[in-house]
């Protein structure tokens, strides 16, 4: 019964890979807490384990890019660290990252403690002294963004919105022949629909899968 149960959910998954399904279930996860209506005074950079890796690199890039559009919010990078030799720590790293991209380095505090989601927010709001009204931009991959803006509010901020790290699509087109391009061939095996977007969106819904999870028990929890 579990392998039928497996094989059904399996060609389930297969199926929708075909569509643009995954494609906006995650556009949704990164931009429907993403509406900023206020004035951030912190720009909370989520970790994102190792650095250099493409979420974290993804993060900082995007850390940068808000702190210049809102050039007066301090930036509290949140991410687990070893206190005793700082400048080694990932979240160190981030910063390196970001101040690379002329961000003021006096605008920096950081929330090293949280193991999760939940302990950060709440570290960030012990932070701030329990000051409630803060407002908090959460800087995050996207399908992160919504469970994280919920957490911060159940912990007590009443401002929250996301800032999703969204990646820039490649132009497939630029992996065409010029034969190609002309519509002077037509290969199958040259499908760029099935060869990239049917296992893009598989891997999508793998990332999917993962954070209904996690959203999920947050529900159970009571962190959300």
């Amino acid at each position: 019964m579990m392998m039928i149960s497996l094989g059904i959910f399996t060609t389930i998954l297969i199926i929708f890979s075909f569509t643009s399904q995954p494609f906006w279930i995650y556009y949704w996860l990164g931009t429907s807490k993403s509406q900023v209506d206020f004035t951030p005074d912190y720009l909370v950079v989520m970790g994102a384990g190792g650095m250099p890796g493409p979420d974290g690199l993804m993060r900082c890039h995007f850390a940068a890019k808000a702190a210049k559009i809102f050039s007066a919010s301090k930036i509290i990078i949140a991410l687990p660290s070893d206190d005793t030799i700082p400048e080694k720590s990932e979240a160190w790293k981030m910063y390196l990252e970001i101040v690379k991209d002329s961000v003021n380095s006096d605008r920096f505090l950081f929330e090293t403690k949280g193991t999760n989601t939940h302990s950060q927010a709440c570290n960030v709001m012990k932070m701030l002294d329990e000051n409630t009204s803060a407002g908090i931009l959460v800087v995050t991959s996207p399908e992160h963004v919504y469970r994280s803006v919920l957490t911060f509010k159940k912990c007590g901020f009443s401002q929250v919105a996301g800032f999703p790290a969204f990646e820039h699509a490649f132009d497939q087109n630029l992996l065409l022949t010029e034969n190609e391009r002309q519509d002077k061939l037509k290969n199958l095996d040259r499908s760029l629909s099935l060869r990239y977007n049917m296992w893009n969106y598989l891997k999508t819904e793998i990332i999917l899968i993962r954070e209904f999870f996690a959203i999920t028990y947050y529900k159970l929890m009571g962190y959300i």
